[in-house]
């Protein structure tokens, strides 16, 4: 059995995503392996456990998603690359903040790869160029696992971050990495990202697939 299975799922909505992500918690047990998602969404707001009405601004056709991850609100779209962490912490051996530490550095660590400075701040997760947010943070530990994680803007339209404050900051400036590195593709964020992923958490065996889980059931059953 696998170590870790890393699901490359493409452009899902978000509410079945995220219902997954739940089941998967609350049913796996200590052999389960664990997984890292990779996909996109369709247009959305999510509000987390702690966002406030007042940071939406201008409601629209955009849906909006109360959702159970920290945080306030923010906005997911095609062309943001999002990586959902479905991790066991005590078999891992590491706590919550070890695992935002880690999906910030891999982010800067990959930009530094392609050119481009990004630092994190201690008083506001997540990752930034120039002051402007390019990639977001949330999580949620349930048993003592980790599931949501980080969304990072690639090449996607922005125009919906004016209409909420994102992540709970007023004025708070959204940028993406097509701003500073034309050329570079979701596909290749999304393996190097996984790569340090698996590297740095030091899994051994890696299975690969593009399915959910309860996609097979479906079709088994």
């Amino acid at each position: 059995m696998a170590d870790l299975i890393v699901r490359s799922l493409g452009l899902q909505s978000y509410l079945p995503i995220w219902q997954e992500m739940q089941t998967f918690t609350d049913t796996r047990d200590a052999q389960t392996p664990d997984e890292i998602w990779v996909l996109e969404h369709h247009p959305v707001f999510t509000q987390g456990q702690a966002g406030k009405p007042e940071h939406l601004l201008n409601p629209s056709n955009i849906p909006v998603i109360q959702t159970d991850r920290g945080g306030q609100v923010t906005y997911h779209g095609p062309g943001q690359l999002v990586v959902y962490l479905l991790l066991d912490l005590r078999r891992l051996k590491i706590g919550v903040r070890d695992v935002v530490t880690l999906m910030e550095t891999a982010v800067i660590d990959q930009f530094a790869r392609i050119g481009i400075n990004a630092k994190a701040k201690e008083d506001a997760p997540g990752v930034y160029v120039k002051g402007e947010k390019v990639a977001s943070l949330g999580l949620r530990v349930r048993r003592g696992c980790t599931f949501h994680g980080l969304a990072l803007n690639v090449d996607m339209d922005l125009m919906p971050f004016q209409q909420i404050n994102p992540c709970g900051y007023a004025g708070l400036q959204m940028t993406q990495v097509a701003h500073f590195a034309p050329n570079v593709k979701i596909a290749e964020l999304s393996d190097s990202l996984v790569n340090y992923f698996t590297t740095h958490l030091g899994y051994q065996t890696i299975e690969h697939c593009q399915t959910l889980l309860s996609d097979v059931t479906q079709l088994r059953s």
